[in-house]
């Protein structure tokens, strides 16, 4: 609950920090693809940036599927806390990537070329049926990565988790709205991108569908009714606290 009601300050810099940790993983993923020339080599070096997600407690829009639709039902927060905590932390995310990749392009220019090719694949793959399976499977699997954390006590478990999770978004090319924007900032900061800010935006938009439809539709639904009766019990606290406060003396 603790997500949804913090303040501007708090929300924006947890999430801007995010965008930052993923362009981290995204530098490994291309320094290693470029020296070896393979996609999983790439993708096991990008699981730093969600490793990184987890230690610092960063807040990754993708990650805010579970949770925080679950407090809402549970009515112990309410639908604008809730779309304020998304929208804010998705532009934040993608504020933080578009400023680091600018970094990484500066720093390493000998990656470029990787960086384009690395992005064309997504931007090729348009607003099609194809590429909106993928952007469910990569909702699918952030969500699901929320899921096995939240079971877990052990931090080297959620570390390995996180670790995984990040070499089946990128090793697997599914389409995440963050990390496939990271590396399509990082083309677009090049002068060899086939593409421009237009093309990305549309491309947003569908896989932020998609990620919402595998993250919510999927995996969060399903657990909802699978915990029914644990959301019961949480609405009738939150109705005790309401009345309580109510009777309370002004």
């Amino acid at each position: 609950m603790p997500r949804l009601h913090r303040r501007w300050p708090d929300l924006v810099s947890t999430a801007f920090v995010a965008g930052l940790d993923v362009t981290i993983g995204v530098l490994g993923l291309l320094y290693v693809k470029h020296a070896t020339g393979s996609e999983l080599l790439g993708a096991m070096a990008f699981g730093f940036g969600f490793i990184a997600l987890l230690l610092a407690h960063s807040e990754l829009f993708t990650e805010g599927f579970l949770v925080p639709v679950t407090v809402v039902v549970a009515r112990k927060g309410t639908l604008y806390q809730l779309l304020r905590f998304w929208v804010a932390t998705l532009v934040c995310n993608l504020l933080g990537g578009w400023a680091m990749s600018w970094i990484v392009m500066r720093g390493f220019p000998q990656l470029r070329q990787t960086a384009v090719e690395a992005a064309s694949f997504f931007i090729r793959t348009g607003i099609t049926f194809r590429s909106f399976c993928l952007a469910v499977l990569a909702g699918t699997v952030i969500t699901l990565m929320t899921r096995m954390h939240n079971g877990s006590d052990s931090m080297p478990v959620r570390v390995i988790v996180s670790w995984a999770s990040g070499f089946v978004l990128a090793g697997f090319q599914l389409a995440h709205s963050i990390l496939e924007s990271v590396l399509i900032f990082c083309a677009l900061h090049t002068s060899r991108a086939p593409f421009g800010y237009a093309d990305w935006a549309g491309w947003l938009g569908w896989t932020i569908l998609g990620n919402v439809v595998g993250g919510v539709g999927l995996v969060t639904l399903l657990r909802l009714v699978r915990s029914k009766d644990l959301i019961q019990d949480h609405r009738a606290d939150a109705e005790g606290t309401k009345r309580s406060r109510a009777a309370e003396p002004s």
